[in-house]
């Protein structure tokens, strides 16, 4: 096998990676299962008594796998506009995330101090936290520059 025939593949490779998508069915699951979370959660948090911090863990975890379907599932009219915009939506909500995962443990120890006389200790933020924040980041600005193209 040559070099180039090696890059090519390399190349191939990287694509099929790259421009991965579930069809399309995949995004109203993706709803289905965010839906369903969500209700859960507000039920979990007023109606179920006792422990249940595992369903909290669950919840999030299904609440996580829900938006990630909504945001690898294929478009309607997909096409390289369509893959384009996908791909900034990504990059927006990734500096967005660094960004936010930054700021945002100063911004809450600033706030508990100042609404707190006895202060709080510094905290960072949790992974689901920023894994929720990125994908609704992801999600919004693809819908936005979808309807600005």
């Amino acid at each position: 096998m040559g070099k180039q025939n090696y890059i090519e593949c390399e190349r191939k490779g990287l694509e099929r990676l790259i421009n991965f998508r579930l069809p399309q069915y995949f995004y109203t699951v993706g709803m289905v299962i965010t839906g369903l979370s969500i209700v859960m959660m507000f039920v979990r948090a007023f109606a179920i008594q006792g422990d249940t911090d595992w369903l909290k863990l669950l919840l999030q975890k299904t609440l996580l796998i829900g938006m990630l379907l909504m945001s690898v599932a294929r478009d309607k009219n997909e096409d390289e506009m369509i893959v384009k915009l996908r791909m900034q939506s990504y990059t927006y909500a990734f500096v967005v995330g660094v960004i936010y995962a930054l700021v945002m443990p100063y911004v809450n120890y600033g706030v508990s101090n100042v609404l707190k006389p006895e202060g709080e200790a510094f905290h960072d933020i949790g992974d689901f936290q920023l894994l929720l924040f990125i994908l609704m980041i992801q999600l919004l600005c693809f819908h936005t520059l979808k309807r600005m193209r």
